[in-house]
């Protein structure tokens, strides 16, 4: 999963819900030009243009604004900024495997959830050199849960994070790289660019590196 750190919700956004009156309640249902894509647009740059579960690159044009908490759930919540996020996938497609959002749907369990918001939910998951990806300990539930919640593990992320792994941490570097290139490594792949765009699965690269700072796991 990629860490989210939440900025300030758009105030174009905030001056909408704050029309609400006794003939009239804001609905994630009503939301509509130009408030919405004032909101997904600032969804995307706080997150730096990367899904919010895998951490591939996004655009507004292949995304979608994603309740952590479900609507149907969580009502409460539906235009909760707090709660908001870009998820990959704009549209699904029949017989195309679903992952991240669209996976998730109505279904959660609130005692077993990891939030994207939380600061350490980057270090409860692993990747191997295959890109796939697991708990970072074998008895963390939740950890579990939200791989099989959100089908991180299908074959099209696991190909694509191996693919980037593959590019960087070839079997010669790996077998000679110091404590300072991987530090290096790991601190860069969570940098953004000069347009705040974050690296295509960087916090993938970064947790990889790590993992070798750490125990040296392939």
């Amino acid at each position: 999963m990629k860490r989210v750190r939440k900025g300030s919700s758009p105030v174009l956004f905030e001056n909408w819900k704050a029309l609400a009156n006794p003939d009239w309640t804001p609905s994630f249902e009503n939301l509509q030009k130009p408030e919405k894509p004032t909101l997904h647009k600032a969804l995307l740059s706080e997150q730096g243009w990367v899904c919010c579960y895998c951490g591939r690159s996004i655009s507004q044009q292949d995304s979608h604004i994603e309740h952590f908490r479900p609507q149907e759930n969580f009502p409460h919540l539906a235009l909760t900024f707090d709660n908001l996020h870009a998820s990959c996938i704009r549209e699904t497609e029949p017989g195309t495997p679903l992952h991240c959002g669209h996976a998730k749907e109505n279904d959660f369990d609130v005692a077993l959830h990891i939030s994207p918001l939380d600061p350490d939910c980057e270090k409860r998951f692993l990747y191997n050199y295959e890109g796939q990806i697991m708990a970072a300990d074998a008895a963390d539930e939740q950890a579990k849960y939200m791989v099989r919640l959100l089908h991180i593990d299908v074959p099209f992320l696991n190909n694509r994070r191996e693919e980037e792994i593959r590019k960087v941490f070839d079997p010669a570097f790996l077998a000679s790289a110091t404590t300072s290139e991987l530090a290096k490594l790991r601190d860069a792949f969570r940098e953004r660019d000069d347009a705040g765009h974050l690296l295509s699965f960087g916090h993938v690269l970064a947790r990889f590196a790590e993992q070798r700072l750490l125990d040296g796991t392939t």
